[in-house]
């Protein structure tokens, strides 16, 4: 259940809902994904070019045609999937045609 506090703007009261233990975990959890993410491509794409090939650290990393090939594969797949959000939004809130008669 989400936490409901008053708030007024504009002379108006509006509710606000706060995010509970439950979302801030999993808001963090997030946060902490994303930021491994980052870190390990940073890592992959910009420092590993200038260390030397026969180094332990390129064991722990993809093949360097990978840091383009997963980035793409995700971008298509964040666009397709934006793109059948939507698709289904608009199919939903579609308004039937007027008949002229």
């Amino acid at each position: 259940p989400l936490r409901v506090t008053p708030e007024v703007v504009d002379g108006k009261l509006h509710r606000l809902e706060m995010a509970t233990g439950a979302d801030q975990v999993v808001g963090m959890g997030l946060v902490g994904f994303s930021l491994v993410v980052f870190t390990y491509y940073t890592i992959w794409v910009i420092v590993l070019p200038f260390v030397d090939s026969s180094h332990i650290l390129h064991s722990y990393f993809l093949a360097r045609e990978y840091a383009v090939i997963l980035p793409a594969v995700a971008g298509l797949l964040l666009v397709l999937l934006v793109g059948t959000f939507i698709a289904i939004v608009m199919w939903r809130n579609r308004k039937p045609a007027k008949k002229i008669d």
